[in-house]
This record gives structure tokens, sequence and C-alpha cells, in this order.
């Protein structure tokens, strides 16, 4: 029963990693996914009440209206320590993140602008098969989280403006897991948890335009720690041993990490734009993973468990072209650098540094109506690790296309 006990305190130590780890989804503008994902010091369109809630104000329409979504189709291998030549792969599936943003002007006070944001910051959805080598600790993973983003922007002068934004997070998980205790038939039990989380931050950005040809942004978007108060866990396990699974609920709190990023745009002349952004995340508050159990048992005790993430840069560098007078291209490219340590990679997230390609276009419809598209591939610097808590060893693998569509309107 020890090391039933101890798998089963693992199944709870790394079962919100996807949550609070490094699946930090980027995909929160079409036009600047088609640039690497920058936007922070360059204004594209109403998506800066996301990157730079200080730049809305400088927004030519008076109101504007864009729905975008991503279509995120991921792979990743797992092969077993050498001399081993077993190897798996996740399920095949389809992530769907969305944004929606609305912005506009007040005709009484044409220096400030309102809007409110609508996106998925984190998330992700990972399954592997029910008998894979990993199954006591991960089956399937599925992550869905909203912000809900109000904000403000002020037009200080024509060329400083000041915003910010406050950020309801709310979210939805599952996982499944096996678990090691065969039942008559030889078939392994399985635990089940699923939770709902909410919390708030807040946004908050500057935008400078010193000249008609250079621009520079700061934003700092805040840690949110989300609580999960009355998740459920649920086992199947031969009665012989129901007693020390009990059905019960669990809180917990979870630290999603503050994101601070530094950006330029540079108008090189009247079709050519370029932007670079740096991101800090600040993954560091993730140091430790706290569960309070409902109904404990000699076998089931809350838990606490280093996690020890630390802080890590994204480099981003996008260019965006006016190639007619109705289409627009773009490409970028950015490094990701993974917050996972040495010792604490798992198959619930096996992060590794990345490297992104993207590329878009926009289609002018009419005057008012945009059509925008973009294409992300990422790929993963392979990785191989074993994990200082279930000594669960192997090389991962990872990558992902991406192609996405938005549509806006100008009133």
């Amino acid at each position: 029963m020890k090391i039933f006990t101890f798998i089963l305190s693992i199944f709870f130590l790394s079962s919100t990693v996807l949550f609070a780890g490094g699946f930090q989804v980027n995909l929160q503008g079409q036009k600047q996914s088609g640039m690497g994902h920058t936007g922070t010091g360059l204004l594209l369109d109403n998506s800066s009440i996301l990157f730079n809630p200080g730049a809305v104000s400088f927004l030519d329409s008076l109101r504007g209206l864009s729905f975008g979504a991503s279509l995120i189709f991921p792979r990743t291998i797992y092969l077993e320590p050498y001399p081993g030549t077993y190897t798996a792969s996740i399920e095949s599936h389809v992530g769907t993140p969305i944004t929606v943003y609305a912005a506009f002007k007040f005709k009484k006070i044409d220096k400030l602008s309102a809007g409110i944001g609508i996106y998925n910051p984190f998330g992700s959805r990972l399954e592997w098969a029910d008998d894979w080598k990993g199954q006591f600790l991960i089956r399937e993973i599925d992550l869905k989280t909203f912000f809900i983003q109000p904000t403000v922007s002020y037009k200080v002068n024509e060329k400083l403006g000041i915003g910010a934004g406050f950020v309801f997070a709310t979210g939805s998980f599952s996982l499944r897991k096996g678990v090691p205790i065969q039942d008559s038939l030889g078939d392994y039990g399985e635990g089940n948890l699923k939770g709902n989380a909410s919390g708030i931050g807040f946004n908050a950005g500057i935008y400078f335009k010193a000249s008609e040809k250079f621009s520079i942004g700061i934003d700092y978007r805040s840690q949110v720690n989300v609580k999960v108060e009355e998740g459920t866990a649920e086992f199947t396990v031969p009665n012989s041993v129901a007693e020390f699974f009990p059905q019960t609920t669990f809180s917990t709190e979870l630290k999603l990490p503050q994101v601070a990023t530094l950006g330029f745009g540079y108008v090189l002349n009247s079709k050519l734009k370029l932007a670079l952004d740096v991101n800090y995340i600040g993954w560091k508050s993730y140091d430790s993973l706290i569960i309070n159990f409902e109904h404990n048992t000699d076998k089931l005790a809350d838990i606490h468990s280093a996690r020890m993430y630390e802080n890590v840069f994204i480099f981003r560098i996008g260019s965006q072209y006016q190639w007619t007078d109705k289409w627009t291209v773009r490409l970028g490219a950015y490094y990701d650098m993974t917050p996972v340590k040495a010792g604490y990679l798992t198959p619930e997230t096996p992060d590794v540094n990345k490297i992104g390609i993207t590329s878009g276009a926009s289609f002018r419809v009419t005057k008012k109506v945009h059509l925008d598209l973009s294409l992300l591939f990422i790929e993963g610097i392979k990785r191989t690790d074993t994990n200082i808590e279930t000594q669960f060893s192997g090389t991962y693998k990872s990558r992902a296309v991406i192609p996405g569509f938005g549509l806006q309107y100008l009133f």
C-alpha cells in the first residue's frame, strides 16, 4: 500500500502542472501572430487591448469589433531511455483558442477610449493511450482558461498613451490517470480530477510614439492567482482498497505568472513596418503546489510539493509589408525558453525550448471589413530528463502547426 500511496500522491502533485506550468498560449491576435506575436511597441489593431492598453487610444477608428480563432495541431513523441526502443505519441486532437476584442472612442472626450477583450492565455489538451508506459502519470488532461478584460485608455498627448484593464480569469480542467491496482480481470484502476477555478488581475501599458517612424511600448500583465474550490477527486479501484481512495473534494491555488513586455516598432517606409518584443515571464512564482483534501485517510494526506520553476524570456521579431491596396503580408519568428528545470520534466508538461516561425496576411474586403490569416510553426528542441519525484525518464520531441483566422469590422 505504501507504493500505491506514493504513486497516488504523485498523481495529485502533477495533476495541475499543465494549468500552472510552461504552457502559455500566445495566440492573442491574428496580425500579431503573423509577426512573431509582437505588438507591444507597434500599433496594429484593437488587439492592443491585450498587447498594450496604452496604445488603444491611438486607434484611428471610432469603433472596432474583431474575432479570431486558431487551430492547434500538436504532436509530441516520447522515447524511453537507451537501450530501450519503446515510443509513444499523443493522440491526435485540435485545440481552438479564440479572441474577441471590441474598442470605441468617446465622442465628447476624444482622448479617452474603452474596450473589452476575451482571450485564452493558458490552455492545452494532451492525451496519451490508456495503456502507454506512463499511464500512471497521465492518460489525459484538458485545460481551458478565459480571461475577460474591460479596459480604458487615455491619450495624454500626441506622443503618449496610457491604459489599464481589470482581468477576471475563469477556467476548468479535467485529468485522467491510471492507478496501479488491478482488478480481477487484470484491468488497472483510474483516477479522475476535475475542478473549476477563478481569479483576478490587471493589465497595464504605456505607449510612446517618439516620432512618425519609431514607437516604444511597455506592458505589464499581473500574476493571477486562480483558486479551485471543491474540485472533485474520484477513483475507480477494486472494492478491497476502496476505503483508501475515497470520493472527495479538494482545494488549491494556482499561480499564473506575471508577464512584462518591452516592445519597439519602426516604420521603415510607407510599406514596411518592423517590430521587436521581449517578454519576461514570472514563472518563479510557481515554486510549490499545495493541495488540501476535504477528506483524508491514512494513505491520502494533503500534498505539499516543490516545483521550483524559473523566470524566462521570449524574444520576438516581426515584419509587415503593404503588398497592394488590398493585401498586407507578414513574417516573424521567436525563441521561447522553457521554465521547467532539469529534474522536473513530466509527460503532463513535456515542455522544451521552442522556436516559432510565423507568417500571415490581411485582405481588405471593404473599407470596414478586414480578413486576417496567420500560420505558426513551432519546433521544440529535443529534451531528455528524469523526473526527481517519479523517476520517470525519457526523451521528448514536440512540434505544432497552428493556422489562424480573424475578422475585423470597423464602424
